[in-house]
């Protein structure tokens, strides 16, 4: 049994990894400061997890605190190793998301997604775990070049403080690798636009405050609590003129998570960053369409101007990680829109209240 440390275990990518990493039969470590996330997520996994009439608890060990807390980091690798098995891996989900928060607040997001790495790698090389698997984003490519796939030699040029702290990681990264080529290895993940939930409604993207993604924006209008769904640009270089994203399902984010671990763990000491997408680009009114049809469900929407810093369109070559780690999305945008949906209409509250959910 391998242990691993996930840091930001409990928010919408990490309990889903979460979830991947214990039905494999890790011993996983989360730390979380649920700035952004509930600590209910993981109690919804292992409940998910025993509807297998297994128990997953023991491998399941959860630390509420801080990345800048280094003493707390080295307070859980002290604990893998006193239970006879070392942390050897981490996936690093941690961090804060907002692009419009980055802007009004950059400090903040220097601090807590930059300094929090840096203690990371810090107590890592302590502790001799040399192994990290990065989540990133697409946002730190140079969206002037957006009319085609971005590929991972696209230029990088981030034009707001959470794409360039994104970016600033994985120098950090770069250089952590550079310094000692033949003990390190490190995958950092691009990620696209994941959207979507767990098939069975239990766990799935639960922003604080209001969403400052589209898709719970969607799903939230669609069951009343917000007038109507904001488009930024019905004049964008599209066929629909509104904007062009690659939406992934989290499912398929979370399981790329798992095959680019075991692809680090198995291979040579190396450094690399491979684009999470489908490959495919749809329009905001597309994505509106589908989740009208799938659902049965009309979406009220209206246009606003553009917002500073968009771009028309922005979707992954995601050839590179078929190379790697033979991954590939399996799932389809109308699963993003069923599931999605089953997600809100079990929680309309968010983790605070759950109700069934009737077909």
């Amino acid at each position: 049994m391998n242990s691993i440390l996930l840091t930001g275990g409990s928010g919408f990518i990490g309990s889903h990894t979460c979830l991947f990493l214990l039905e494999l039969g890790y011993r996983v470590y989360v730390i979380d400061s649920y700035e952004n996330s509930s600590p209910e997520s993981l109690r919804r996994v292992l409940k998910i997890l025993k509807t297998n009439k297994k128990s997953f608890d023991d491998n399941l060990h959860i630390f509420k605190g801080d990345l800048r807390n280094k003493s707390l980091l080295e307070n859980i690798f002290n604990i893998s190793i006193e239970s006879g098995n070392s942390i050897k891996s981490v996936i690093h989900c941690a961090g804060l998301k907002s692009v419009k928060e980055s802007i009004k607040s950059p400090t903040k997001y220097w601090d807590c997604n930059v300094i929090s790495t840096l203690n990371l790698i810090q107590t890592m090389t302590k502790f001799n775990c040399k192994n990290i698997v990065f989540s990133s984003s697409a946002n730190i490519y140079d969206d002037q070049l957006s009319y085609k796939p971005l590929d991972e030699e696209t230029n990088i040029n981030p034009t707001n403080p959470y794409g360039k702290s994104k970016y600033v990681i994985e120098q950090l990264l770069k250089d952590v690798f550079i310094s000692s080529p033949k003990e390190w290895r490190i995958i950092n993940l691009r990620y696209f636009n994941p959207i979507g939930a767990h098939p069975s409604g239990m766990i799935g993207e639960n922003p604080v405050g209001l969403p400052n993604n589209i898709f719970p924006l969607l799903t939230r209008v669609a069951i009343g609590q917000i007038k109507n769904l904001e488009i930024y640009g019905n004049d964008w270089p599209t066929s629909d003129g509104t904007p062009i994203r690659d939406y992934i399902h989290i499912m398929d984010l979370a399981e790329s998570h798992i095959l680019a671990l075991n692809f680090i763990e198995k291979s040579e000491p190396d450094f690399k960053s491979v684009n999470i997408g489908t490959g495919k680009g749809t329009s905001v009114l597309e994505l509106i369409k589908i989740f009208q049809k799938v659902n049965k469900i009309k979406i009220p929407y209206i246009f606003r101007n553009r917002r500073e810093g968009d771009a028309a369109i922005l979707y992954a070559n995601n050839n590179l990680a078929a190379k790697l780690f033979k991954w590939e999305p399996r799932r389809s945008l109308e699963d993003m829109c069923r599931d999605g949906w089953k997600w809100q209409l079990c929680n309309p509250n968010g983790f605070q209240k759950q109700v069934d959910y009737i077909n």
